[in-house]
């Protein structure tokens, strides 16, 4: 019984997680605007999601904890004015340096994923956007390793 509570549990929270995500995402479409969304940079960027991808699965695989991570920065980014990157910007009156987005972790990612993009893509592909796709990975790949569980689970009980 245990575990099917503990199932439930994390199913419902990677339903909520990755409805957030899908909806930030969504979150340009309206008033007409163009909107982050699967394909978006395929004729400008063509590798910008799978550079982002490799990015997160990459420091994922070197420390899971850096999913969660990477979904409580877009977030905190969210909250305030909108999907803008502000969270990225340093300096001593920024989002970043406030005391409520001290203990975020993931920007190490985000660098990482943006110099890859700069190389690849001079320009191109928006910090905010970096963000949100960081976010939507880092979702997919926690759903990943949460259904092979919960699989695992019912083939024992």
């Amino acid at each position: 019984m245990e575990v099917s509570s503990i199932t439930k549990t994390v199913t419902l929270l990677v339903l909520i997680c990755s409805t957030f995500t899908t909806l930030a995402l969504g979150q340009g479409n309206r008033g007409g605007g163009g909107g982050t969304r699967v394909g978006f940079y395929r004729s400008t960027c063509p590798q910008a999601e799978s550079l982002v991808q490799s990015a997160v699965e990459t420091a994922v695989r070197a420390n899971p904890t850096i999913a969660p991570g990477l979904l409580r920065m877009f977030f905190h980014d969210c909250f305030i004015n909108g999907c803008d990157a502000s969270i990225l910007i340093e300096g001593p009156s920024t989002e970043k340096s406030a005391r409520p987005n001290s203990l975020l972790r993931g920007f190490d990612v985000i660098d990482a994923a943006k110099s890859q993009l700069e190389t690849t893509c001079p320009g191109v592909v928006s910090c905010a956007d970096i963000v949100a796709l960081a976010a939507r990975d880092s979702v997919v790949l926690v759903s990943r390793d949460v259904c092979r569980l919960i699989s695992y689970s019912y083939m024992f009980n």
